[in-house]
């Protein structure tokens, strides 16, 4: 399995970031990566956590609108080029980014790690499996 994306819909004012990753700390709850997109109105908070089913369920009892979304989690070699390498063989694959954001792992030095959203999140992961690339999958981000 790949990783599974909570998408959280935020109404665009101050506190309401602050008040979502409150429910997510009370609920015990650790983000791995998150990213957060604006519009007029709303916004959209895009996290990984380990417990998806947790913390869906968190955000739900307290009122939040989410959902799950698949994306391919990938480690990047952390030198000059890492993130090129990785968009080339998606490229040759046809297939298409639609947002992207890194998160943090530990601090090992050698790989930096980015989430893609892709038009066929199945066919990223072979493709870039098929080159030797480190696919993370949703059981193994709490030892990044």
């Amino acid at each position: 399995m790949n990783l599974s994306q909570i998408s959280v819909f935020l109404e665009n004012k101050p506190g309401t970031l602050n008040a979502m990753t409150d429910v997510l700390a009370k609920a015990g709850i650790d983000m791995r990566a998150m990213t957060l997109a604006e519009a007029s109105d709303f916004g959209i908070a895009r996290i990984i956590v380990e417990d998806n089913y947790k913390a869906v369920m968190a955000l739900k009892d307290a009122g939040y609108v989410c959902s799950n979304t698949p994306v391919v989690g990938v480690a990047i070699p952390d030198e000059p080029g890492g993130l090129n390498s990785i968009l080339v063989i998606l490229t040759e694959a046809k297939i298409n980014i639609e947002y992207m954001y890194a998160f943090m792992g530990h601090k090992d030095g050698k790989n930096a790690y980015m989430i893609f959203r892709v038009s066929d999140p199945s066919a990223a992961a072979k493709a870039l499996k098929e080159k030797g690339v480190k696919v993370i999958k949703q059981e193994n981000i709490c030892n990044l």
